[in-house]
């Protein structure tokens, strides 16, 4: 359980970058957008915080900014047309590599 507990917190990390993106607008802050990246920060932290339990701290924490920044490179591309240049997707599969890596590595 700790490593789906693990994935969904990496899922709420993509929600505070997309709320903090739309929070500002040109005519000042947009509150509603704010409350969802503080309430993505807060679930995350939270099944990060019950994840820690059975899995390393060090390994947690590698894979859930893992699983963080590729999901928002990712809704990076499709939501906000950020550049989609193969250096960029080497460096986010070398992300997925070192994610996989850390699984496969952990003790069971």
């Amino acid at each position: 359980m700790a490593w789906l507990y693990l994935i969904i917190a990496g899922f709420f990390e993509w929600g505070w970058p997309v709320g903090l993106k739309l929070g500002l607008a040109e005519t000042g802050l947009r509150w509603s957008w704010i409350f969802f990246s503080v309430l993505c920060m807060t679930a995350s932290g939270a099944f990060l915080l019950v994840a820690q339990k059975t899995i390393p701290m060090g390994t947690a924490y590698a894979v859930w900014t893992g699983i963080g920044a590729v999901g928002t490179f990712a809704i990076g591309l499709i939501l906000f047309s950020e550049p989609a240049t193969l250096a960029r997707f080497f460096f986010v599969g070398l992300i997925l590599i070192g994610i996989i890596g850390l699984k496969i590595a952990s003790p069971q």
